[in-house]
């Protein structure tokens, strides 16, 4: 909290001396990743991926249990995932840009390689879910992310963390989301993510 009220005054300050009247926030943006791996070995890639990224962010990172899941849209034969969630602090000048980018070069550090095969089975999946209340539409991003919300291999590690976060431009919480989602195999592993 300490960094927070820091970097607030400082903003401030420089805002002071330009000469601007524009608010500050005190609010930290909180970045949601969701994590998934289905080959090799993905506990232990999801726990690499989640230590790299909890060095991304201001203040600590709040990971979620581990969960086995059903893969959903896969390619028939694929095995089960881990799944988890990993919430977060991104430091100044990140962006979801950014962010997306940091991540898709992880995954290519961690083994992911991309034949074009959609939902295949993967060394490790790093989705952006949310960017505080950020919205995009793009080619490349779309945030919240299009689909978290219909999915329970990624609300309810995310409802261990954030239950009542609620994604931007919709009106219910990730555990209203989870709530009345019909049962698709996710099982809660005894283990967590960090």
């Amino acid at each position: 909290m300490a960094r927070v009220n820091a970097a607030v005054r400082f903003r401030v300050a420089l805002a002071k001396r330009a000469g601007q009247t524009k608010r500050v926030s005190a609010e930290a943006t909180t970045a949601y990743v969701a994590l998934g791996a289905n080959t090799g070995e993905p506990m232990a890639t999801l726990r690499l991926a989640a230590a790299e990224i909890a060095r991304w962010s201001l203040d600590q990172a709040l990971g979620s249990s581990l969960w086995q899941t059903e893969p959903v849209d896969c390619p028939p034969g694929s095995p089960s995932f881990i799944n988890a969630a990993l919430g977060f602090e991104p430091k100044p000048g990140t962006t979801p840009e950014s962010l997306l980018e940091r991540l898709l070069q992880l995954e290519a550090r961690l083994g992911r390689e991309r034949t074009g095969l959609a939902n295949e089975p993967r060394k490790i999946d790093l989705d952006l879910i949310a960017f505080g209340d950020e919205q995009r539409n793009t080619a490349t991003l779309t945030l919240p992310h299009p689909r978290a919300h219909e999915r329970q291999f990624v609300l309810a590690p995310l409802a261990e963390i954030a239950p009542s976060l609620i994604f931007p431009g919709q009106i219910k919480t990730v555990q209203m989301r989870l709530d009345e989602l019909p049962d698709q195999g996710a099982v809660k592993l005894g283990e967590l993510l960090l």
